[in-house]
């Protein structure tokens, strides 16, 4: 033959005389200009989606069903509402078992699970610590028997110029965060844990409250309700709307805006759980490095407020001029290292006033987890390992700042 076949394109050669095929040339532009375009897929329907919700709560979707199912729920109300049943239902069909491990490798399996989670509602970013926080320790208290809940844990805090502790047991503990978490809860307009004879107050009041109501001591029973108000706060906050985390929490003698005392709960509840890990001799890591991050910046923010109010009780230096709100004042630069560190500038002389790198009269340096314990009360402003320069009267004031943030 001296053509191509009949199932061969005509224009996909040419056949010379003697045999010889020649490669055809370019297509003229023209031939393009028709080429169908390639569209991005459509997103599911509502009902794709709504069929998803069961696979969702199993954790049984792909991430790319996942991602979308999530998406669609911070949009869509009523299946929200259903995908928070359906996670509900799933809850009750996996009962806890005991974990019967050593501690290393019971921790290695809790990491690893809490790694794993089951797809949940979408969390505000400010939320997001206190929900792993409490969830870490919930698992921590899953596998303790009776006698680890009566186990003596001593709780620390620092006040005026000396370290102050007081002895409690692990369901004591729970029982104390159950009752300061309450103070977040009764902002968001839910049920206070105390009920309607709720004394006025802060933190400690209502904790003292709690620990003398009863004749009887604390038992495991605490853990419930403890769980199950943390759960209802973050779903709160998961579904309300634009400005929650500007809503003002009253702690007794000062306020913090909702985001805030959520980071605060968050930073507590890692505290005390490190304070129940250690009585129970189990290990404990501390929160992950943007979770720290956000719990080191917010103390930071709270130290010039902290430091005016010790400067006012007379502990502190008294500032060294008057600073109008907003102009650069005398600064302290904080140097956070380790996982969630950086660097934070503190005003000195009032906290309205602006730090500024060009004011700056001393300079702190401290690893991230000693901050923390500082903040805490764990360690006294002596016992801190601190790289310093510069003014040190200043950065007595700072450290003993920090050390005044803790708590009963």
């Amino acid at each position: 033959m001296t053509g191509p076949s009949e199932d061969t394109p005509d224009d996909a050669y040419e056949q010379r005389a003697g045999g010889r095929a020649r490669i055809p040339g370019p297509r003229a532009a023209g031939d393009d200009l028709h080429a169908p375009e390639t569209l991005p897929p459509a997103p599911p329907s509502h009902a794709v989606l709504k069929s998803l919700l069961g696979a969702w709560a199993l954790a049984a979707c792909s991430a790319e069903e996942t991602q979308a199912v999530e998406d669609h729920l911070t949009e869509c109300a009523p299946c929200a509402e259903e995908a928070l049943r359906l996670r509900d239902a799933v809850g009750l069909l996996h009962p806890e078992e005991s974990l019967d491990l050593k501690p290393l490798l019971r921790s290695r399996v809790l990491e690893d699970c809490l790694g794993k989670r089951p797809a949940r509602i979408p969390v505000p970013v400010w939320a997001n610590p206190y929900d792993t926080e409490t969830a870490r320790l919930d698992a921590l208290l899953r596998d303790f028997g009776d006698s680890e809940w009566h186990t003596p844990v001593r709780l620390k805090w620092f006040e005026e110029e000396r370290r102050r502790s007081h002895r409690t047991t692990v369901a004591g503990v729970i029982g104390h965060l159950l009752t300061v978490d309450g103070l977040v809860a009764t902002a968001l307009g839910l049920d206070d844990p105390l009920g309607p004879k709720a004394p006025p107050g802060g933190p400690a009041d209502r904790t003292e409250h709690f620990w003398n109501s009863s004749p009887y001591p604390v038992t495991r029973k605490v853990r419930e309700p403890w769980r199950a108000q943390g759960h209802t706060l973050v779903r709160t906050v998961s579904f309300a709307g634009r400005g929650v985390a500007e809503l003002s929490v009253e702690y007794g003698g000062f306020a913090l805006p909702l985001g805030d005392a959520f980071l605060e709960r968050a930073f507590e509840c890692w505290v005390h759980a490190w304070d129940i890990a250690e009585a129970v001799d189990y290990p404990y890591e501390p929160p992950s490095g943007p979770h720290l991050h956000r719990m080191i910046d917010l103390a930071a923010r709270l130290l010039p407020g902290a430091l005016a109010g010790r400067r006012r009780s007379g502990l502190a230096a008294p500032a060294r001029g008057l600073v109008a709100a907003g102009a650069p004042g005398r600064t302290l630069h904080l140097e956070i290292e380790g996982a969630g560190g950086g660097g934070w500038d503190i005003a000195l002389d009032s906290p309205a006033a602006k730090p500024s790198r060009d004011h700056t009269v001393a300079e702190v340096a401290l690893d991230g987890l000693e901050f923390c314990q500082l903040a805490a009360g764990h360690i006294s402003p002596e016992e801190a390992a601190v790289g310093q320069t510069g003014d040190r009267e200043a950065i007595r004031d700072v450290l003993f700042a920090a050390a005044s943030l803790s708590r009963l």
